[in-house]
C-alpha cells in the first residue's frame, strides 16, 4: 500500500507538477503539432475567387486592347518623325520605343506574380512611355486637342497597365516574410 503524504502536503498530480529535466512531457490526448486550424475553403470564398480571378482575365484583355490601340494610334506619327531620310529601317523605329515598354511590362508581370518589387523595370516602362507621349506630342498640331489626341495613347495604356498590376496583387493572398515570423517566434520566448 502506498505511504500516505503528511497532513497539510497535496500530492502532486503527475500532469500538473513542472517536468524534470530529460523527461519529456506528458502527451496531451487530441493535440496537434500545428497550432493553426485548417479549415475547407467556404463556398462562398471559392465564388468570390473565382469572380475575381475572372475579373482579373476581362481587366487583362482590355489592357491588351487598349495597349495595341494605343500603339496602333502613336505609330503613325511617330513614323512620320524619320519619313523623310529613305532609310529601309527607318519605319520600323517606332518598335525602340515600344518594345522596351513591353519588355519592361512583361517583367512587372512577373515581378507582381512572384509578389517581388520591380522598381527597374518600373523605371523601364515609365521612361519610355515619357518618350513615346514627348515624341507624339512634338508631331501632333500644336492645339489643346491635337497635344491630348496624341499623348492619350501612351497614358491610356500606361494607366490601365497600372490597374492590370494592382488586379495581380489583390488577387494574390500577401505574403509572409520568414524573418518576419522568426521575429515572432523569439518574441514569445
Amino acid at each position: 500500500m502506498p505511504s500516505e503524504p503528511p497532513p497539510g502536503v497535496v500530492p502532486a498530480d503527475p500532469v500538473d507538477s513542472p517536468p524534470q529535466v530529460g523527461t519529456q512531457p506528458p502527451a496531451v490526448p487530441g493535440s496537434f503539432a500545428g497550432h493553426r486550424k485548417s479549415r475547407a475553403p467556404s463556398a462562398r470564398r471559392k465564388w468570390l475567387q473565382i469572380g475575381s480571378l475572372g475579373l482579373l482575365a476581362v481587366v487583362a484583355v482590355v489592357v491588351a486592347m487598349v495597349s495595341v490601340l494605343g500603339g496602333m494610334a502613336a505609330y503613325r506619327p511617330l513614323q512620320n518623325i524619320t519619313s523623310g531620310t529613305g532609310v529601309g529601317a527607318v519605319p520600323w523605329w517606332p518598335l525602340l520605343v515600344y518594345g522596351p515598354w513591353t519588355v519592361g511590362s512583361l517583367c512587372i508581370i512577373r515581378s507582381a506574380l512572384h509578389r517581388r518589387r520591380a522598381v527597374h523595370s518600373w523605371f523601364v516602362v515609365l521612361l519610355f512611355s515619357s518618350i513615346a507621349v514627348s515624341l507624339s506630342v512634338a508631331q501632333a498640331d500644336k492645339t489643346l486637342t491635337g497635344i491630348a489626341g496624341a499623348s492619350l495613347p501612351a497614358l491610356s495604356s500606361l494607366a490601365c497597365f497600372h490597374q492590370l498590376v494592382r488586379q495581380i496583387t489583390l488577387t494574390l493572398p500577401p505574403r509572409q516574410s520568414a524573418r518576419r515570423h522568426r521575429q515572432a517566434e523569439s518574441s514569445r520566448t
